[in-house]
């Protein structure tokens, strides 16, 4: 489990492909890197990843393909930045959400609004999804806990980033046209999923 709350953005230092299986593996920092350990878990873009191998402060994990296509790990180079969050211990402040780590889909960036004080981000999601898309409700994105801003139609809706938000993840460098991570709010999914099928079974 993770709370959305993305400890910094690091670099991809090396990819290696292999049969049906890209290795991915992230620079992180001494501290970050402390009691980590082989099958744990971390959230590389709001995907839950496995530790496969650690080495000083690189950390390497295993992307399948249904991963790479689902998701916009497919999509990086070395270089690249992720979004990073070690798992959940108990004890921890939940500063975001309950997050899974289990990416539904990807949306893309449609309109970018900046300021020096707020940045408006408009994303455009499959509209099957707009029904879990609601104001001021939860979303992840790349690994990141936000709050909905405006909802507008055919599943377009806006997030709001303060500058301490894009200074430690991946948003700061944001571009029209990426692809983000979606995971929506699984309490929201299954209230929304409960009374539609009631209603359903009430009309039947």
């Amino acid at each position: 489990m993770f709370t959305g709350i993305v400890a910094n953005k690091f670099s991809v230092v090396e990819i290696r492909e292999q049969d049906q299986l890209r290795r991915i593996v992230v620079e992180l920092t001494e501290a970050l890197v402390e009691g980590l350990k082989i099958g744990a878990s971390v959230a590389n873009n709001g995907v839950c990843l496995t530790v496969v191998e650690i080495d000083e402060v690189k950390v390497h994990f295993d992307v399948i393909d249904e991963t790479l296509r689902l998701t916009n790990l497919g999509s990086l180079d070395v270089g690249s930045k992720v979004n990073i969050e070690r798992a959940a211990a108990y004890g921890d402040e939940i500063g975001g959400h309950v997050v899974s780590g289990h990416i539904c889909d990807t949306v893309e960036i449609a309109r970018i609004e900046a300021t020096e004080t707020n940045t408006a981000i408009y994303l455009q999601a499959d509209p099957k999804w707009s029904k879990y898309l609601m104001p001021k409700g939860f979303v992840s994105l790349d690994g990141c806990s936000l709050t909905i801003g405006e909802k507008v139609d055919q599943g377009r809706f806006s997030i709001h980033l303060i500058p301490e938000t894009l200074n430690v993840t991946t948003f700061g460098d944001a571009q029209v046209g990426d692809k983000i991570n979606l995971e929506i709010d699984p309490s929201t999914q299954t209230i929304v999923d409960t009374v539609e099928r009631y209603l359903s079974e009430r009309s039947s």
